[in-house]
């Protein structure tokens, strides 16, 4: 067995995961340990991951429950009266629990699965939105969100008739709240804003807009992508009404989403889908749908991911969540100091709260150049709009390059970002 099943196997046992003291005995090396991808070379150079904002990478321990799944478990869930269909319902519902305690949710019922972030946000705006949003209401989202929490506004929009208003932002990347408190009105009946940027690593102030919006009887969904890898998000603290985020960037796997929802709207709202699960009972002369969370969930669910999600979790727990915010956070500020010695660095988005997330120019250079010749060392980030392209118009660019730093990331691996980064700098400046 390779080293980094054992620890795999030892970190995420059952009998350990409740009792190991938050990242007490794991440093940088044995967690990258739990992470097969990390160990292997691109281009003729060991692979140096910072591209960490669009997905993270998957510890061991989650690849091995999704092969799991399908080895031993691999059945429908929740209606199936076999032992298989038993233990798989039994772990898919076991992940919408610890979700459940993950955001701090007042009950699993209120924790949906999705494909997604943008599902998730789509769920609301289609079925939220033309519930109880009509012709000359307005809804409120601001200049750095994500193309997901912009298209589907724009599309409830144009079908109700209502108004779509967006808050500027300074030159840091940092939002107006002066001006965001002048949009407020009793017209202003949904508030949807990034909690922070995938393009700027900008941390917003929900809180303050939640309270704000709410004092006008607005509802406010909070998009959560970034910042739930990064930062505690409690969803009764921040009494947001919505939030939204995805697994994949929280060392789960790829094509799942969470929803949460205050309960009263969650039950006001129609389905999303029609089909299986949704329902209670069926009959051609009308349909009763079933209770939440299985009202927005139909069809044969994304179960092994589900499944999986739950080791991802595990993660999380053990290693502590302000343990690995404080590493990523250090990974930034000698990120930032480094690369900022650079003859022609330009950073974008300089936020007094950021997550770990730097997103920069060559001067002289596209962005797109820059990542490929970086990617020749081995180095992958992320280059373009990144799905954020009135953002960028906001700052008359095409697009950056981001690095962007997890908990398995070093500062050895930050300075051969910067070795690269001063020899390609030099070759235009």
């Amino acid at each position: 067995m390779k080293t980094s099943e054992i620890i795999a196997s030892d970190l995420f046992s059952s009998d350990l995961a409740p009792t190991t003291p938050k990242g007490k005995y794991f440093s940088v090396d044995e967690i990258r340990e739990l992470f097969p991808i990390l160990h292997q070379e691109v281009n003729g150079s060991p692979l140096v991951y910072l591209d960490n904002a669009a997905t993270t990478q998957k510890p061991l321990a989650v690849i091995e429950a999704l092969t799991a799944y399908y080895e031993l478990d691999n059945a429908n869930i929740h209606r199936g009266a076999h032992t298989l269909a038993a233990r798989a319902t039994e772990y898919y519902e076991k992940t919408r629990v610890s979700v459940k305690e993950f955001i701090n949710a007042p009950s699993e019922e209120q924790v949906i699965f999705t494909k997604g972030t943008t599902e998730s946000i789509n769920l609301v705006a289609s079925t939220y939105g033309r519930e109880f949003i009509g012709k000359g209401d307005e809804i409120i989202i601001s200049t750095m969100e994500h193309h997901s929490n912009i298209v589907p506004w724009q599309m409830l929009c144009q079908a109700t008739g209502a108004v779509l208003k967006v808050i500027p932002i300074t030159d840091a990347g940092e939002i107006i709240m002066e001006e965001f408190e002048k949009m407020l009105s009793t017209k202003t009946k949904f508030v949807s804003v990034v909690h922070v940027s995938n393009a700027l690593g900008t941390v917003n102030p929900v809180k303050e807009i939640i309270d704000k919006a709410h004092a006008v009887g607005a509802k406010v969904l909070v998009d959560g992508a970034q910042s739930t890898s990064h930062l505690s998000v409690d969803v009764q603290s921040l009494d947001c009404d919505f939030l939204a985020f995805s697994a994949h960037k929280l060392y789960g796997p790829t094509g799942l989403g969470v929803l949460y929802g205050k309960r009263d709207l969650l039950e006001a709202m129609p389905p999303y889908q029609g089909g299986g699960e949704m329902i209670k009972e069926v009959d051609f002369a009308g349909t009763t749908y079933n209770d939440i969370p299985f009202k927005f969930e139909a069809g044969t669910p994304n179960i092994a991911d589900v499944i999986a999600f739950q080791k991802a979790l595990e993660f999380f727990q053990i290693i502590g969540r302000e343990n690995i915010h404080s590493h990523e956070q250090e990974l930034l500020t000698y990120a930032t100091d480094k690369l900022s010695t650079i003859n022609g660095f330009i950073p974008v988005g300089t936020a007094k709260e950021k997550v770990s997330v730097l997103s920069f120019l060559i001067n002289g250079m596209h962005p797109f150049d820059v990542g490929m010749m970086l990617d020749a060392g081995g180095i992958a980030v992320r280059t373009g709009h990144h799905c954020t392209q009135p953002l960028m118009k906001r700052f008359g660019i095409e697009g950056t390059v981001r690095a962007s730093f997890s908990v398995y990331n070093t500062k050895n691996e930050i300075d051969t970002l910067y070795q690269w980064v001063s020899r390609i700098a030099k070759r235009k400046n």
